[in-house]
């Protein structure tokens, strides 16, 4: 008796839940990647903002794509929601561990992850097959 025949195959329906999933994981692959290249790279911290706005824009990206991708319709706005969704959660998580408020750079990462979510959106749904 092979007792992997019996596992379910878990598959996400949601497709703002899996975008935020996979943004997630891409969110957490750039920050460790950022933080190696501090460590053992020659990158100086003041130069940490301007990376992390590229990691976010990365993660808003994928999660677009993925989001998009399983909606199956309207790309830009499946993935413009997971844009907007996930900058507001970055904001409230960075405001609840280091009391930070709103700034203009938090303006432009909003804007930045509204814009890559809708185009990763609009490519994930042109890839999906029917």
């Amino acid at each position: 008796m092979n007792p992997m025949k019996n596992v379910p195959n878990v598959h996400m329906k949601a497709p703002m839940l899996s975008g935020l999933l996979y943004a997630g994981v891409w969110l957490a692959a750039g920050a460790l990647l950022l933080s190696a290249m501090l460590r053992w790279g020659n990158m100086q911290e003041s130069d940490l903002p301007s990376y992390s706005l590229i990691v976010h824009g990365c993660a808003a990206l994928a999660g677009g794509f993925v989001s998009g991708r399983r909606s199956g319709r309207r790309g830009w706005y499946s993935g413009g929601m997971l844009g907007l969704f996930y900058a507001v959660l970055v904001l409230f998580i960075s405001f609840m561990a280091t009391n930070t408020g709103i700034s203009g750079r938090t303006f432009i990462m909003l804007v930045e992850t509204l814009l890559c979510g809708m185009l990763g959106g609009m490519v994930g749904v042109n890839t999906k097959r029917m």
